[in-house]
């Protein structure tokens, strides 16, 4: 599957899902947990990333149910949907590996090049 990269909100939205399905609130406050803070979403801003990550069939509405006379939906994980988290899992952590594992090789080819003669 070849996908763009994501936006940090959007990936952390979908990780959110990960382990099962959440309404609205509990997907706020996951992703900002989540991300230590880095991603604080305000309520427009997530249903309007939840209908067009539906629309993209990424998510799915699981359930919606009525409390303190108020609509609360909950939302799921779609296949399509891990399977583009997981994408941008790897993506992100072949990325961190050219630095994390990658840079010790950058910088002995680096020091090799510089002690060969020209």
């Amino acid at each position: 599957m070849k996908t763009i990269p994501m936006r940090e909100p959007t990936y952390f939205v979908l990780a959110a899902l990960f382990d099962g399905p959440l309404h609205g609130y509990a997907i706020i406050k996951r992703a900002d947990e989540m991300s230590h803070g880095r991603v604080q979403l305000a309520t427009g801003t997530l249903y309007t990333a939840l209908d067009r990550l539906a629309s993209e069939g990424w998510i799915e509405l699981v359930s919606e149910e009525i409390v303190n006379g108020r609509s609360r939906r909950s939302y799921g994980l779609t296949n399509d949907g891990a399977g583009a988290l997981r994408a941008e899992a790897t993506r992100m952590a072949d990325a961190a590996r050219l630095v994390t594992d990658g840079g010790r090789d950058l910088k002995a080819g680096r020091s090799a090049r510089k002690a060969s003669p020209a």
